[in-house]
This record gives C-alpha cells, structure tokens and sequence, in this order.
C-alpha cells in the first residue's frame, strides 16, 4: 500500500483523472458479512473523527470512503441523504465518516475537508461528492479543486498551505492503515454497521435491513 506525502499530493493534483482513478477499486455488492472488535473500530481515529447525530444512538455506522471512488460518490448522492433523515436526524444512528483516500485528488479534499472550518466538513464532503464528475475529469484539476475550496473562505495560499501540511497527510495515512490492517478495509465505500462489516455501496432498502433489527 503506497502512502502519500505533502509533495506527492501536491504534484497529484495536476494529474489527469485517468491517471488518478487507476487506483479506486470497483466495489461491487456487499460482501459477507464480518465483525470486527467494536471498542477498537469506535476509538477516535488520529485526526480525531467527524461525528453526526446522538451519542446515544443505539447504532454507529461507520464509513470509510474516498473521495475520489465513484461508488462513495453514488451512495452520497442517492442514499446518504434520505438515510441521515431517516436514521441520524431522529437519533438512531450515530453516523462517522472516516478518510480513505486511494490517490493524490482524494488525499487533497481530504485536507481540505480537515482544514476547513469545522463546522463546514460535512458541506465540503457534500460539495465535492455531488460534484466529482466535473472536478475529477481531465484537465486542470489544481484549479478544480481550488475553486470548489474557495467558498469555504480558502485562499490559493492558504490552499497550498493546506496540501503541504505533513502532520496531516501523515493522520490521513494513519487512519488509512489501521483500517486496512485492523479492520480488514481494502475497497470503498466499506460500512460497519455496529461493527459489522460491509462492503459496497449500499442502498437505502440494504441499510434499512441491517439497522432496523438493531432498534
């Protein structure tokens, strides 16, 4: 497994998509299902985890995406938001999104995501997951990225400040590994349901499923 560093994202991003996209895998239907420790899977990661709905909530979805993966992308735009309404907003879920970025364009707004005013990293992930097709197509991908940063209050240098901060490329990397070695991550978009987990994008109908006998 390659790990990024501050140079290599910052040179990533003038990358084509067709160079940067080699490396996402497909993933397909979920796969069977498997549980890992929960206290280790639920500890904070190293950059500290985003967090929505209650801390009580008698289920803690967790998933690990990157932002570059076209089926972390699908299940944004077409279950995240009925699944938040239907599980989070009402307190049943307790929902962490966790980074785990594939390529050089997924490590960048990752970052951006983390640099970001707290309190915007969820827009951000909403923002470049709705719009991925446009900024991850080839061409000036530097740009791309930059101008979907800039109405979070960014600034080309406090954007390449951003990308050249290696404390934060060296916790993405951590929390991508401990995933890959302790809990068997190895495709995005994978979910733990209550430490169960599954690969893939799943459906509204297949959460539904695996949350509602927990209630």
């Amino acid at each position: 497994m390659t790990l990024m560093t501050r140079r290599t994202v910052l040179a990533g991003t003038a990358s084509t998509a067709a160079a940067c996209s080699a490396l996402v895998p497909l993933a397909g239907p979920a796969l069977a299902q498997e549980s890992v420790p929960v206290d280790e899977l639920h500890a904070p990661s190293a950059l500290g985890d985003k967090v929505l709905g209650a801390d009580d909530a008698p289920v803690t979805v967790v998933e690990y995406a990157s932002m570059s993966c076209s089926h972390c992308a699908s299940f944004h735009k077409n279950t995240w938001k009925p699944f938040k309404e239907k599980y989070v907003d009402t307190g049943k879920v307790r929902f962490i999104f966790r980074e785990f970025p594939l390529n050089n364009p997924a490590y960048a707004v990752a970052m951006v995501a983390r640099c970001a005013p707290s309190d915007k990293y969820h827009d951000v992930i909403d923002l470049y997951f709705n719009e991925q097709d446009d900024w991850l197509k080839p061409g000036d991908m530097y740009k791309a990225l930059l101008d979907r940063a800039m109405p979070f209050g960014f600034t080309k240098e406090t954007f390449d400040a951003c990308l050249s901060n290696q404390a934060l490329v060296d916790g993405l990397n951590e929390i991508r590994t401990k995933a890959t070695e302790q809990f068997g991550v190895s495709a995005t978009p994978t979910f733990f349901i209550n430490g169960v987990r599954e690969s893939g994008a799943l459906t509204l109908g297949q959460m539904e499923e695996r949350i509602d006998p927990l209630l």
